[in-house]
């Protein structure tokens, strides 16, 4: 029989990556998002008449409970949240509304409904912050650096609750940084991308940053999103750690995105500007995947280089039109 999958945060970059997954897995698949005066459809344009909208609130419990229970879904993938790091600490309570309590309502609508609904949390390497190991494993203490990584530690917290209090089928993805062509121009990576495109077609002189010394594992989201739903293949519920294995500063990012453009050395062009310094930075992440290689049989396939490059010709080609004649 064809499963269904409910997935909030379907149009945000990982959500429209899961999407197109499980359609090509000949899932039903339904999207929750929040009532808007207009419709934000344009990571899943392409894909959106093959999939059902509806309109929900991690705010609002009953909303939540009443569209699992319209929906009745076999896989449930927590995917929204208040995601953009720096805007944690202007928005702290809203961001632990949505990205805290909202995993306890999603939660509470399964509990209610279906406890046999398998439920996905989208965890983050940002719980781990202020590392206090390397490389960061599944049992490697949390030690959060923002709002945003405080409020994901709960939601990972309370979904391995709820698994042990009720036995659910409920897992939580550790994700490491996670970037694509569809990540939101508010985050570094793709401010790289983009500001090296305007560069490289003469919309923009430079390019200003805060520290590019601050070190991530990058990987690319289409891989991510495989990891998903193999966690919710699995035969028991577990947490994974999801990374790549491998470190790479800005610095680096913004070296290989220069040079995939054939601009050369970045350094005439990149301003640093203490403005996108944050107040308490997380200096080096990088994650051991190794129980998630040998339980689910995840590895990424996209490299750090083949995924700089990819981002940078995707706005090239965005952005082509623009270009002065």
């Amino acid at each position: 029989m064809q499963k269904t999958a409910l997935i909030t945060g379907i149009t945000g970059q990982d959500g429209s990556y899961l999407a197109e997954f499980l359609l090509d897995k000949g899932y039903r698949v339904v999207g929750m998002t929040r009532r808007t005066s207009t419709e934000v459809h344009e990571r899943i344009e392409h894909i959106v008449e093959n999939i059902e909208i509806v309109s929900g609130d991690l705010l609002d419990q009953t909303s939540m409970t009443s569209i699992v229970n319209d929906v009745r879904p076999d896989e449930f993938y927590n995917l929204a949240a208040q995601s953009f790091v720096p805007a944690s600490w202007t928005q702290p309570v809203l961001t632990g509304e949505f990205t805290a309590l909202g995993v306890t309502r999603a939660l509470e609508a399964v509990r209610h409904v279906d406890q046999s609904i398998r439920f996905y949390q989208a965890s983050s390497s940002e719980m781990f912050g202020k590392v206090v190991e390397v490389p960061q494993t599944e049992t490697t203490p949390f030690y959060p650096r923002s709002p945003y990584g405080v409020a994901k530690v709960y939601g990972h917290w309370i979904t391995v609750n709820y698994r042990e209090s009720y036995d659910m089928f409920a897992c939580s993805g550790m994700l490491f940084n996670h970037e694509s062509p569809r990540r939101g121009k508010e985050f570094v990576t793709r401010k790289i991308s983009d500001g090296v495109a305007r560069i490289k077609l003469g919309l923009a002189s430079n390019l200003r940053l805060g520290n590019l010394d601050a070190q991530r594992d990058w990987g690319f989201a289409g891989d991510y999103v495989r990891a998903m739903w193999l966690m919710l293949q699995d035969d028991a519920p577990d947490d994974y750690v999801i990374a790549t294995g491998r470190t790479h500063s800005v610095r680096d990012f913004v070296r290989i995105a220069f040079d995939a453009a054939g601009l050369g050395s970045y350094e005439p062009y990149v301003v640093t500007d203490p403005r996108f310094v944050r107040p308490a930075e997380v200096d080096m992440l990088i994650g051991d995947a190794g129980k998630a290689r040998r339980q689910l049989g995840w590895v990424p396939e996209v490299t750090f280089e083949q995924l700089v490059e990819m981002m940078v010709k995707a706005d090239l080609d965005r952005l082509a039109d623009r270009a002065p004649a």
